[in-house]
């Protein structure tokens, strides 16, 4: 990346948007100057500029929620820096996850796109299930049950999967591959493996 090609501002500053690498979350927006975005690249860590401080400031330098930059790209004018980074804890100051935590419109979710966010979602469900249980809930029932029992769902949803394929039948396979995504999760919970790990492991294979 060449820094030549950023267009700073009159304060010699440039919009930086870090992006969360495995959610697609936008977590926040600051500003960069050429040199906190020499130590960005140097370092591989987000290093921005305080404009109410007027000094540089690496993210996580006090509260330790780091940001691990993946890439870094600029918009088509060179006037704005995209970041996907690697987020450690949560990226606003006052706790939140994101910045953008505050909302003037809400989506109705069954507006939203699916997105493959979803499988962190979903794994996420699972983990809180374990600790806040819910009466009825199934999630609860195959994990009381144990790594028997979901096994054999596991297996059960893949066979139904495998049918529906054989028969040629794209509704029945997304259906019932949703059905074996699910209590895979499930599975993955229960054994300790995050999807993150997966995608880890999925990626050195490529």
């Amino acid at each position: 990346m060449a820094i030549s090609s950023i267009k700073f501002d009159a304060n010699g500053l440039v919009p930086a948007i870090a992006q969360d690498a495995q959610t697609g979350a936008v977590l926040m927006l600051a500003y960069m100057n050429a040199e906190s975005l020499q130590q960005t690249l140097e370092s591989g860590y987000a290093t921005y500029y305080s404009r109410s401080r007027q000094k540089l400031w690496r993210k996580g330098e006090t509260s330790g929620h780091t940001q691990r930059v993946l890439s870094i790209s600029y918009d088509c004018d060179g006037d704005a820096i995209l970041m996907q980074v690697e987020q450690t804890g949560p990226a606003c100051h006052t706790g939140a996850y994101s910045c953008f935590h505050n909302e003037l419109r809400r989506a109705d979710p069954d507006d939203m796109p699916a997105t493959s966010a979803i499988v962190q979602q979903v794994y996420d469900v699972i983990a809180d299930r374990k600790v806040h249980p819910r009466e009825g809930s199934y999630t609860n029932y195959l994990l009381e049950k144990g790594v028997e029992k979901i096994c054999k769902k596991v297996g059960e949803e893949a066979s139904e999967t495998i049918i529906a394929a054989m028969k040629g039948n794209q509704e029945e396979v997304t259906y019932e591959a949703a059905d074996l995504m699910y209590h895979l999760l499930v599975l993955l919970f229960q054994q300790g493996v995050t999807p993150q790990q997966v995608w880890e492991e999925l990626a050195r294979r490529r």
